[in-house]
């Protein structure tokens, strides 16, 4: 049973996301939060395999909601989605560098949704390299951020910061391979490790600290 919290401020997303949910045999709604404060309060006490997070909310928003939910060492298997009304939203990358999994728009299909909770829980990537870059890219582009190189980039090899760059490009793990000439399960070995010593929670929060670091532009 995939277990689910619900953040949003209008009461009528809210139901409308629990009565999507206890629809599916697979999907559990946990429980649900209308401000970013009650949200941290509801996803410590059920410890839910997904969080489903809106961003504009009054008090704390689900940015800084976001942010004390990863950073919390007992809430290490939960997935943060992020929900916004435009693909552009300004706050998405700030959301992405704190550790949320990907996003999809209020207007996303209830199929692809539900497609996206299982994903995500399963290990999958809910965007795809390419539109995890795309999407930061657009931000870095929008407002130009000084560089703030990650504390432990020291730590990776010099073929660690060469394949974090290529995944900052969009390309995936086969498509490394092909480029640098080594088999898939080695670039996903070396993916693997940067995710590691940078404390990525995923690989679009592995894109977010090559931007900030310089190693892709």
């Amino acid at each position: 049973m995939i277990t689910i919290v619900v953040v949003d401020d209008q009461e009528l997303v809210r139901l409308g996301l629990r009565t999507l949910i206890d629809s599916e045999d697979d999907l559990d709604c946990v429980g649900e939060a209308a401000d970013g404060l009650a949200a941290v309060a509801v996803t410590q006490r059920t410890r839910p395999d997904v969080v489903l997070m809106d961003i504009r909310m009054p008090g704390v928003d689900g940015i800084e909601a976001t942010r004390r939910i990863t950073a919390d060492p007992t809430l290490t298997t939960t997935k943060i989605i992020v929900l916004t009304t435009f693909e552009h939203d300004q706050y998405v990358f700030d959301a992405l560098r704190h550790g949320a999994s990907g996003f999809l728009l209020k207007d996303t299909r209830p199929a692809e949704l539900l497609l996206a909770v299982r994903a995500v829980v399963q290990g999958g990537a809910l965007m795809s390299p390419s539109v995890t870059r795309k999407v930061i890219r657009e931000f870095v582009a929008a407002s130009p951020r000084p560089l703030r190189p990650h504390p432990d980039l020291g730590t990776l090899t010099d073929r660690e910061r060469e394949i974090v760059a290529l995944a900052a490009e969009g390309l995936s793990n086969d498509e490394i391979a092909g480029r640098l000439v080594i088999s898939p399960a080695t670039a996903r070995t070396h993916v693997s490790r940067a995710m590691l010593k940078l404390g990525a929670r995923d690989r679009a929060q592995l894109v977010v600290f090559a931007y900030q670091s310089g190693l892709a532009a």
